[in-house]
């Protein structure tokens, strides 16, 4: 078939769309994003009725995905690398009971944290659940791996985790597709407890997953996906997994690498070609985009040979992003750092956007706040977190998803009075109704601001599930009527808003606070969209 000029997200989409899915579930969040968009916007999955609408959280999108494969069909749970941890207790769950239907884990990594709290390596949680894990090179792998993993998962009965990182995710290469394969029918597990996870069944199952191991090595040894590539040198050998591999050749571009090189993108480790490396080599320099995760188990306990090389002791880089130059200084080969930019390349923040809504809140809120101290405002993951920046200083902590009303309660029953939550309407429906449940339980003494923009903006404008449920839900939670308050953020309200604000963190119980305004981008698209409908 003809070639597609693809980034890595949209290689992973189009190669599961070909290899028969039936529904992508997926909450949205950098770098994994485009992946669904690609699918709701794609005719291929409009004619075949796949189901492609945001979920409310990681927890439900994993969850939803395992029911689709109970059903028999493809299913495909994409998230970023912290999403994970939201949807950890049905994905570790998942390896046991096995998969009916294909069923792939996309887990979207992000070192050197550009739009993340944490620089986790998901290969640990594939190496946690004993289940095969694949990791990309280049675009052309994405889209192959996403296409195999479906039967591979089916082949083993067993959930596939596929890893990307940001580079790799937000790159575009051209991309050969396969010939696309039909969905799969309706069929149940033929094991009527397969999904019927009582003790006794969960021990068999495990049996069953520890039974697989050795299957998964060996298929790691024979994959097309791992390729032992001899060298005339072997003062040292190189073990090169995923991007990094491309890091490492980007340095023999039109000539030969003199090392042996191990590439890696399928997991469980292929120990005996690992094995082969160590014997044969001098020295083995590990490059791994992420954690040590391949360092650490072939160093394991002793290391009293001292010949592995890598991010554990300083040849690369402990924390952030790989590149081709930072191979290149590992190898002892020159150094191609370029010039530093030019001063006169002033760096600038990133800023809440000409017009937010959010900026009016924070306005209020501050003013509100200022003769209570400073620290007493707990803040969430969404781009009203840019309120801890100036000019607004508003905020003083981002932890988690749904974090601020929990935080907020506890630093009540710590003693710290008042204390004020804001998160915004997705992270709200995400992961904050919980939170304020275990407030509403206890009466604790909060006020929570709900920045209601009607989407989800940080990541590009999806739909939120709050959309004009907001009051409705904190209602049906328990928050008494007469505190849940919806406010205009605007100027021209702005003490209306102060006075409002200050009441609800007098009252000592459970506030709620609505600002409610549309997010200005989403406003600006919808407009646009409307006077070009117009227009034709």
């Amino acid at each position: 078939m003809a070639k597609q000029l693809l980034l890595g997200d949209e290689a992973i989409a189009q190669g599961a769309l070909d290899a028969g899915l039936s529904g992508v579930y997926a909450y949205p969040g950098t770098p994994s994003t485009e992946i669904t968009e690609y699918i709701q916007q794609s005719k291929q999955a409009a004619e075949g009725h796949i189901h492609s609408i945001w979920a409310g959280n990681e927890k439900t999108a994993m969850e939803s995905a395992i029911g689709m494969s109970y059903a028999g069909k493809r299913a495909m749970v994409c998230m970023k690398h912290v999403g994970l941890n939201v949807a950890a207790d049905p994905f570790m769950n998942s390896a046991i009971t096995g998969a009916n239907g294909g069923l792939v884990v996309l887990v979207a990594d992000d070192p050197s944290m550009h739009s993340s709290q944490d620089e986790q390596d998901s290969r640990y949680y594939a190496k946690f659940a004993l289940i095969p894990c694949f990791e990309p090179s280049n675009q052309q792998e994405a889209y192959d791996m996403a296409y195999d993993a479906f039967d591979y998962s089916e082949k083993y009965h067993t959930p596939v985790l596929l890893r990307v990182t940001t580079r790799l995710a937000h790159s575009r290469s051209a991309v050969e597709r396969r010939a696309p394969r039909p969905q799969n029918e309706i069929h149940l597990d033929p094991n009527p407890k397969q999904f019927i996870l009582l003790p006794a069944n969960a021990r068999q199952h495990y049996k069953k997953l520890l039974g697989k191991q050795d299957s998964f090595i060996h298929d790691s040894e024979t994959s097309k996906y791992n390729k032992y590539i001899d060298g005339t040198d072997r003062s040292m050998g190189i073990i090169a997994s995923g991007i990094a591999y491309n890091y490492l050749m980007e340095n023999f571009v039109g000539t030969t690498c003199p090392y042996p090189v191990l590439k890696i993108s399928q997991y469980p480790l292929p120990t005996a070609l690992i094995a082969k490396m160590v014997d044969e080599c001098g020295q083995v320099l590990v490059a791994e985009e992420g954690y040590p995760l391949i360092e650490d188990q072939i160093r394991g306990v002793l290391n009293r040979t001292g010949n592995i090389r890598g991010r554990m002791d300083g040849a690369l880089p402990r924390d952030g992003e790989l590149n081709p130059n930072l191979m290149a200084k590992a190898l002892g080969m020159p150094d191609t750092q370029g010039m530093p930019i030019p001063e006169l390349v002033v760096p600038r923040p990133p800023a809440l956007c000409n017009g937010c809504p959010h900026i009016d809140s924070y306005n209020a809120l501050n003013e509100a706040m200022k003769d209570y101290g400073k620290g007493k405002v707990f803040a969430d993951i969404g781009c009203y977190t840019l309120g801890a920046l100036p000019p607004y200083n508003a905020i003083y902590s981002t932890v988690d998803m749904g974090a601020s009303i929990t935080m907020a309660k506890g630093a009540v029953d710590a003693g710290l009075t008042p204390a004020v939550a804001v998160i915004g309407d997705s992270t709200f429906t995400h992961s904050g109704m919980t939170s304020l449940l275990d407030a509403i339980y206890e009466n604790t003494p909060i006020t929570v601001l709900i920045l209601d923009n009607s989407t989800t903006g940080m990541t590009g404008g999806q739909d939120s599930h709050a959309l004009g449920r907001l009051g409705n839900i904190c209602k049906g939670l328990g928050v008494e009527e007469e505190h849940i308050r919806i406010i205009k953020p605007l100027k021209n309200q702005h003490d209306i808003n102060v006075a409002i604000i200050k009441e609800e963190i007098e009252y000592q119980g459970v506030s709620v606070v609505i600002p409610t305004r549309e997010c200005i981008q989403t406003l600006n698209r919808r407009m646009k969209a409307k006077a070009k409908a117009k227009a034709e």
